[in-house]
């Protein structure tokens, strides 16, 4: 490990907006914020700039980053204590243990932002099936899940699974910069995305909310054997 991440390591150590493999945490995030505000995720996080833009417009919501790599969550974790983002708090954890710190219905939102595609691993794709069986466990009924993302592959990919679980589709755009719809949320550039768009590429967004009914687990998409929790 290098000399920088080995520091950043150390740092978030010692941050009290950081939690590492948390025990007690499920059912409580109450208590940890302090009051009784909707929580938001943002999964595969990376800097955060999503959490801790969205919990600079939003002081009444909470926010929490969800990565496995410390050495990145390091940077919106430092931002938010230095501006006094109480509602911004990061959690390095491996998604695909993501029911272990969760109660149902403890979440009302999910932000999937430039994610890896896993483009020859589908089953690590977080919009893949078994994933959305997690996120069924701790969201709310009608609970919003957003994906926004520079690959194609991801997003057809997405589109099919959400389609075969019938899911609800709430907003679908192709084309974010083209259609003029980069407003609001949609405006915040990540490290990633403003690589992406010096490089030409086009930025697809979908927003959409789970059945009731219990989501489907087909392994029609699985290609690999790879276990639960690595795909992060």
């Amino acid at each position: 490990m290098g000399h920088k991440k080995l520091i950043r390591f150390r740092a978030i150590d010692t941050y009290s907006n950081v939690l590492q493999y948390p025990e007690g945490m499920k059912g409580n995030w109450g208590d940890f914020f302090k009051n009784t505000n909707p929580v938001t995720l943002e999964l595969a996080c990376g800097k955060g700039e999503y959490s801790v833009n969205l919990g600079r417009e939003h002081k009444d919501r909470n926010y929490i980053g969800v990565d496995i790599k410390g050495n990145r969550i390091y940077n919106g974790a430092k931002i938010a204590l230095t501006e006094g983002l109480t509602n911004v708090a990061f959690l390095r954890i491996h998604i695909g243990q993501i029911t272990d710190y969760f109660a149902p219905g403890e979440v009302t939102e999910i932000w999937i932002v430039f994610s890896d595609p896993f483009l020859k691993k589908p089953k690590n794709r977080l919009t893949h099936e078994r994933f959305l069986h997690a996120y069924q466990q701790i969201l709310k009924p009608g609970g919003l899940i957003n994906l926004k993302t520079d690959s194609k592959e991801l997003y057809d990919f997405t589109l099919e699974v959400i389609r075969e679980q019938r899911c609800a589709i709430h907003e679908n755009i192709a084309d974010i910069y083209g259609q003029g719809k980069a407003t609001g949320p949609l405006a915040i550039q990540t490290f990633y995305e403003k690589m992406h768009l010096a490089d030409g590429r086009t930025i697809y967004y979908i927003c959409f909310s789970l059945p009731e009914t219990p989501i489907m687990l087909t392994g029609r998409f699985d290609k690999s054997d790879m276990e639960m929790g690595i795909g992060d």
